[in-house]
């Protein structure tokens, strides 16, 4: 009898579960066809959204366009600037140079002791090569240096004292100088052969 009631307890289980499925079912089935309903489909003549499309990219690109413009102007206006205004930071510092330098010649013009006019000009050359250096400007040395064609320039040739001097730097007529590396001024020299 246990048997039996347990068999009936399942059927009725199994019974039941159907119920509930075939019941949940066409409530599914109902929110689909509401959802369906809700959203009617309209039909798009596919020649108009293509138009509609068209006129969109037309409106971006009149933007893009706008914008490169602006962004062209403004560069522009940046680099003019840049072009008058650049070398405003190394003027600044070279003035100082000009008031020592001004006062320099007040006191040649006094002067008796040649030696301290001399002495006076070196320490506003020191003072000035500073400056020079801060703003990534370097002489080239040349003394005895072997002869490059990237960083010198042969204004003459002269022969070599010694057989060690031979395409090397006998003399150097006007000195070079490089800004960060890159050769802004050809040291003048003369070569040994």
């Amino acid at each position: 009898m246990a048997t039996e009631e347990k068999l009936n307890n399942e059927e009725q289980i199994q019974e039941e579960a159907n119920v509930d499925q075939t019941e949940e079912t066409p409530q599914q089935n109902e929110t689909e066809t509401t959802e369906q309903e809700e959203t009617p489909e309209v039909e798009v003549d596919p020649l108009e959204a293509a138009q509609a499309e068209i006129a969109e990219l037309k409106k971006q690109i009149l933007y893009k366009v706008a914008e490169f413009d602006n962004y062209r102007k403004r560069v522009i206006k940046e680099k003019a600037d840049l072009i008058l205004n650049g070398g405003e930071k190394v003027i600044t510092a070279i003035l100082p140079i000009m008031d020592d330098m001004e006062r320099a010649l007040e006191q040649m013009k006094k002067a008796d002791d040649v030696q301290a006019v001399v002495e006076g000009v070196e320490l506003i050359q020191k003072k000035f090569m500073g400056i020079l250096e801060k703003q990534g400007v370097k002489p080239i040395e040349t003394k005895e240096a072997e002869f490059d064609v990237e960083i010198h320039e042969a204004v003459a040739q002269f022969p070599a004292p010694t057989p060690e001097m031979k395409n090397k730097v006998v003399d150097c007529t006007l000195k070079g100088y490089k800004l960060n590396e890159k050769v802004i001024r050809h040291a003048q020299v003369v070569v040994g052969i």
